[in-house]
């Protein structure tokens, strides 16, 4: 059964293309009313013209604060209120732990951790009226190790810290909170990831995609999970986090 939406007002960062816009594509289809958040104002413009009706796009840097604030008052402004969020602007670098510069690392937890704050810290008043749905997207790689991507791993464990506790603090006010930790995602994060690990594998990208996780993961396939989270079916389901990874995690060879 496809989680339901209607009626839901929902703001998702980051959501001018990727798993940003994948999401915002299914909660339209699922009944949802959508402010779209992203850094990239032209190209965030350009999904909601896509996209269609129920839609606004918003300029926002999620680092922030001010931002921030200004960017959910004008969403739940937009929308009359507000029932979701999805954190899922987010940032990558990859390459060996010894090659991340200070600024590497601090521009990596700035975006993916301090973001994710910020915006779950702001939205809070407009949730807990009436109670609502945080998503925070995390990763496969905040759960273990993966090369080339430490400081974004460290960002994406980090992430599911917070998610825990932010769902015992809030759930008091009615406010669920929950995360998703994809693998590999048909996006251009990960377009971006393949030749860097194209140089240290022994085989092509996609041979070692097929082997540990079966195929590339769809970005559909993300936001079905965060449409049931963000849903009234999930009810009863806060303070986890989701693992999407074909079996990645689960296999020793």
């Amino acid at each position: 059964m496809s989680a339901e939406l209607e009626g839901k007002r929902a703001l998702v960062t980051g959501a001018a293309r990727g798993l940003g816009r994948a999401i915002s594509e299914l909660f339209i289809e699922r009944g949802a009313r959508v402010v779209l958040s992203d850094m990239n104002i032209a190209e965030c413009e350009q999904t909601v013209a896509d996209i269609g009706a129920q839609t606004t796009a918003i300029e926002c840097d999620v680092t922030d604060s001010q931002q921030v604030q200004a960017m959910v008052a004008a969403a739940t402004a937009e929308l009359g209120g507000l029932d979701i969020l999805v954190n899922n602007a987010g940032i990558e670098i990859g390459k060996p732990m010894p090659d991340h510069t200070d600024e590497d690392f601090r521009k990596i937890f700035d975006v993916n951790v301090y973001g994710t704050f910020l915006c779950s810290k702001h939205s809070v008043p407009a949730l807990a009226d009436g109670g609502g749905a945080i998503v925070n997207i995390s990763s496969v790689s905040g759960l273990g190790g993966a090369a080339l991507l430490s400081a974004y791993g460290a960002s994406k464990a980090a992430v599911i810290g917070f998610t825990q506790t932010c769902a015992v603090e809030l759930r008091d006010a009615g406010i669920r909170v929950n995360a998703v930790c994809p693998a590999f995602i048909d996006t251009a994060m990960v377009d971006r990831l393949i030749p860097i690990y194209e140089e240290i594998l022994p085989v092509p990208f996609d041979e070692v995609v097929k082997l540990k996780q079966g195929r590339i993961g769809e970005s559909v396939d993300v936001a079905e999970m965060v449409a049931f989270l963000a849903s009234d079916e999930a009810s009863w389901t806060t303070g986890s986090h989701y693992v999407l990874d074909g079996g990645l995690s689960a296999s020793l060879l």
